[in-house]
């Protein structure tokens, strides 16, 4: 067998930078190392695998079709590397959206590690389509996503429930009142996520569908900014329930009872469809869907 896993390196390497200069500083070799691999692997499988545009090279269709396995393989060699050497183990890279990342994996990841102290996890913050642009590229091994995404190239698989709530300052003239009507919350004022939230979508689709309108005042990337602003204002906001536990728990918010039909959307699994995962993205998956929606809210209000 002439292909190897010096030149499968070399090529992930290039695939991700974009040039052999920065691949072989990834990887620890020379520049003319790295070349000398990747021309080896294209020859080895007879077929260009990139093409130059300008001082990039960018994969072609052959290059986008031997990555997915190019980096199980190289993945699978660096757990076999590390295997009596957990100190040194090959980090697990998720990507997740931001009421999943910033309140429900991190009391589970502290979990996580304490039953695993030699399995490392890198955790990286985005909005949903940035946590699907992050597994379609590789720059993620598993993505924990809001909604009913859909990718190509991905495999999205459902994972536990979230409600959407509508909260308020304690000091609201809305909070305040013995009932709130459609119309009251027509006239109010939102602070809602940006659009290509999950959240947001949610959101639009179960206001519109029951007020008709609202008047969005602002628009906020983060849950965090969202509340902190509604705690200051008389605006209204519509976060998930995960998010807000806490803050309800200690009465910065509360919750509107405003008579609409309950707003409870799935969260979702996304991995790529091309590529296997190692034992530790298998484990940890495993370790996630053994959890319940209600393990998760109690860590979050805990939190």
């Amino acid at each position: 067998m002439r292909l190897t896993l010096r030149q499968l390196e070399a090529f992930v390497a290039v695939a991700q930078d974009g040039s052999t200069r920065s691949a072989a500083s990834r990887i620890a070799r020379s520049q003319s190392a790295a070349s000398s691999a990747l021309v080896e692997l294209e020859q080895v499988l007879g077929r260009p695998l990139f093409d130059r545009v300008g001082r990039r090279l960018v994969l072609n269709d052959h290059g986008r079709a031997v990555l997915p396995r190019a980096i199980s393989l190289v993945d699978a060699a660096g757990e076999l590397e590390h295997l009596f050497h957990g100190a040194h183990a090959v980090p697990l890279r998720i990507a997740a959206s931001m009421t999943i990342g910033e309140h429900i994996l991190p009391p589970l990841l502290v979990r996580w590690t304490a039953s695993h102290p030699h399995s490392p996890v890198r955790l990286q913050i985005a909005n949903t389509t940035g946590v699907l642009a992050a597994v379609a590229a590789f720059d993620a091994d598993i993505g924990f996503i809001e909604g009913p995404q859909t990718h190509p190239d991905l495999a999205v698989r459902a994972w536990m429930h979230d409600e959407l709530v509508i909260v308020a300052s304690p000091a609201s003239p809305l909070a305040q009142a013995p009932a709130v009507t459609h119309a009251a919350l027509r006239a109010a004022r939102w602070a809602l996520r940006e659009r290509g939230s999950g959240t947001r979508e949610a959101a639009d689709r179960w206001l519109l569908a029951q007020l008709g309108e609202v008047q969005v005042a602002f628009e906020l990337g983060t849950p965090e900014a969202i509340k902190a602003l509604v705690m200051a204002s008389d605006a209204l906001a519509v976060l998930p329930r995960h998010s807000v536990a806490l803050a309800l728990a200690r009465g910065d918010l509360v919750e509107m009872q405003a008579g609409l039909p309950p707003a409870v959307r799935e969260l979702a699994v996304v991995t790529h469809r091309a590529r296997s995962l190692g034992a530790g993205g298998q484990a940890f998956l495993s370790y996630c869907y053994g959890l319940t929606d209600g393990a998760a809210t109690a860590a979050a209000t805990a939190g």
